[in-house]
């Protein structure tokens, strides 16, 4: 299975709205950085927004089946033009490890499954 890495950066205290857009259309979670942000006046202007210097990065690792719809959702309650004033963007990513797409049997299954071999 094929992975990407979504990054989405926000104001303060909107990490939650991120994750929840997230999982809403099938994240499974990710995780949270604190960060200070360092854009200028001259960004400000552009953008037309008064930009927050304290920001939390939500990092999300999700099939690339899911991705666009995850950014998409992500944007849709937390971006630009919205309180959270996020950005978000995807990386590719190499190989995982750690990560199982199937889930485990149960103990008693594989037991029968050896018994069996």
């Amino acid at each position: 299975m094929n992975y990407e890495m979504i990054f989405c950066i926000v104001n303060t205290g909107f990490s939650d709205t991120v994750m929840d857009a997230a999982k809403e259309v099938g994240a499974r979670g990710g995780t949270v950085i604190h960060a200070r942000g360092t854009a200028n006046k001259e960004a400000e202007k552009f953008f037309h927004i008064t930009i927050q210097p304290d920001k939390e990065i939500v990092v999300i690792l999700a099939p690339t089946d899911i991705k666009d719809a995850i950014l998409h959702a992500v944007y849709k309650s937390a971006g630009l033009k919205t309180a959270g004033q996020g950005i978000a963007f995807s990386v590719a990513v190499d190989d995982v490890v750690g990560l199982s797409s199937e889930t485990p049997a149960p103990a008693a299954e594989t037991a029968e499954n050896e018994k069996q071999t």
